[in-house]
């Protein structure tokens, strides 16, 4: 496996924007993976592994470590059991599943990413998690290259959260229990998985964005209520706002499709991003006194910068 020298990541990421990795390399095996571990600790590097590059922001510096992009992509089933590596495309994964009659994380349709990235970050949609379906993981550890098999409760799973954000392991790949279903439970899951993906193009841009930008807040961080209930979701208030489709910093602009996704155009660069997104910050901080939280994931940033 050849280890590359400042490589571009503006074309490895939704935004299409973002700086150089000072050392960039994609391991296609575990042998590989552990490889990529041990160059970073002997030059005393930085790891940020890539996925899809769906839910994140480089910085316009780039990023001065080794991005470690894996092509693990591998995929096996035992009965109802599905095992995925890292590198696996999420809806390749929905996909073989479903040619394979296994029923359950179709409603995950259309969302991008790796499967690395999905368990890093729990993808959700509506009340369903991966985190539901998971039931153990090849991890690496980043300090020694030590591959393990962990359980669900390693990750101590949560909203957009698992354990991996520590950044001391780093996923192999994940085993997910489905169920078995006969040929027309799986045409008409076929079917449901089409209609998720029509949904979602439909309300969600599907390029230059990281998806959503801000994480819902939790129900101690609001005081607005409806019906009886926190108004948690980010969106409403975003929307009472007026942002949508109006909103723009530079080449970088509030989509007209849902007020908690950041657009880029060819022009943008990542501080348009984050400039765009502090403003969104002080307007519902100054309407409503609370302030969104970035879900998106900064990388090569300064801490707290958002």
């Amino acid at each position: 496996m050849e280890i590359l020298k400042n490589i571009s990541l503006k074309d490895k990421n939704w935004f299409k924007t973002g700086g150089n990795s000072k050392f960039f390399c994609e391991p296609e095996t575990e042998h590989e993976f552990v490889q990529a571990i041990t160059f970073a600790n002997k030059n005393n590097l930085e790891i940020f592994v890539l996925g899809d590059g769906a839910n994140l922001l480089i910085s316009d510096n780039g990023f001065n470590g080794l991005t470690i992009r894996p092509k693990l992509k591998n995929i096996t089933i035992n009965k109802n059991m599905v095992m995925a590596q890292a590198g696996v495309a999420i809806q390749d994964l929905i996909n073989f599943c479903l040619d394979n009659n296994l029923l359950g994380i179709e409603d995950f349709s259309c969302i991008p990413g790796s499967i690395g990235g999905a368990v890093y970050i729990n993808i959700h949609y509506f009340e369903k998690f991966l985190s539901d379906y998971l039931i153990n993981a090849q991890i690496i550890n980043s300090k020694t290259g030590e591959i393990i098999v962990v359980n669900k409760s390693w990750f101590n799973f949560g909203y957009d959260q698992s354990k991996l954000q520590n950044k001391n392991y780093f996923l192999v790949s994940a085993t997910f229990e489905l169920k078995k279903c006969d040929n027309l439970e799986a045409a008409y899951a076929k079917g449901r998985r089409d209609e998720i993906i029509r949904y979602r193009q439909r309300q969600y841009p599907t390029s230059n964005s990281c998806g959503s930008f801000f994480r819902n807040f939790h129900e101690n961080e609001v005081s607005l209520e409806i019906n009886g209930k926190k108004m948690i979701f980010v969106a409403y208030y975003l929307d009472k706002l007026g942002i949508k489709g109006n909103l723009k910093i530079g080449g970088a602009q509030v989509s007209f499709k849902h007020a908690n996704m950041i657009v880029t155009d060819d022009t943008a660069i990542s501080q348009d991003v984050i400039n765009l997104a502090k403003e969104i910050q002080n307007l519902v901080f100054k309407n409503y006194g609370i302030k969104p939280v970035a879900e998106c994931q900064l990388i090569g940033f300064e801490e707290n910068i958002l």
